[in-house]
């Protein structure tokens, strides 16, 4: 999946965001409306495509395997965590916890390795780490958002709370947290531009040229833009079955009629 991420616009501004909660130690929000990109965001923010694997399943490693994944995990200094429906409290933070204190192995060994650790002592590794993102915030019970916001004043842990659009305002029921917050940050769907940018990278996967200029491709694209309202999800999810429809048609041109008949297949909500 990392190497078929698109670096849009509001992925960069996501990005100016995270490091902005991380330089300040502070709690930040993100907010938007599901499928529009924030979760990919944030695991590409926080390279979880590459060290969730490495991480999750502790244990004996290959050595010749684990020097970029440590300098992966310098780099980023950073959790992504996605809490269960109905978390509870003491198991989440015990989640939260061991990565934490994976992750900061895996940068103590990259300090260890560049030379700028010596000795065999090693001390509370957590603090290598500098950044928690939680997406699904609002699965977090009163009680959790409470341990969280202790382990930022205890940890001077910066922490991303990322949900759906009005997050914030549950948060207000929180004064203790609410007063923490630094930042808040609205995750939108692509505009035009970045929707024409990400179209001509599909068709290019498709082995076709997006021509705006050219009237079917015009088409196409206003009923992609219409189908979809830019948001990402359902445009990741509308060129499988586009595919799908050319390849039992046997059809070579990418035409409005073929977008509608693979947006037919699929669920669209309003």
């Amino acid at each position: 999946m990392s190497q078929d991420f698109i670096v849009t616009k509001e992925h960069r501004r996501f990005t100016e965001f995270a490091n902005a909660v991380r330089k300040e130690r502070t709690i930040g929000i993100c907010q938007g409306d599901a499928g529009v990109g924030k979760t990919q965001s944030a695991r590409r923010y926080a390279h979880w495509e590459t060290l969730e694997p490495f991480i999750d399943p502790w244990g004996p490693r290959n050595q010749e395997d684990d020097p970029p994944r440590y300098a992966a995990a310098n780099r980023s200094r950073t959790v992504f965590y996605t809490p269960e429906v109905l978390p509870k409290p003491k198991e989440l933070m015990r989640d939260i916890d061991r990565l934490q204190v994976r992750l900061g192995v895996c940068v103590d060994e990259h300090q260890r390795l560049a030379g700028k650790i010596t000795g065999t002592v090693v001390g509370d590794t957590t603090k290598w780490v500098e950044l928690l993102i939680i997406d699904e915030a609002e699965r977090l019970t009163p009680t959790a958002l409470e341990l969280l916001r202790d382990k930022h004043d205890r940890q001077h842990l910066a922490i991303i709370l990322i949900g759906m659009p009005g997050i914030d305002q549950r948060f207000r029921h929180y004064p203790q947290l609410y007063s923490r917050l630094g930042f808040s940050h609205r995750y939108r769907a692509l505009g035009r531009d970045e929707l024409l940018f990400v179209l001509d990278r599909h068709w290019k996967r498709l082995g076709r040229t997006l021509d705006p200029e050219d009237f079917t491709d015009a088409q196409a694209i206003a009923a992609i833009e219409r189908i979809t309202r830019g948001n990402f999800r359902l445009l990741e999810r509308l060129f499988p079955q586009i595919t799908r429809v050319l390849k039992i048609n046997q059809l070579d041109t990418i035409t409005d009629d073929v977008i509608e008949a693979a947006a037919s297949i699929l669920v669209i909500g309003d």
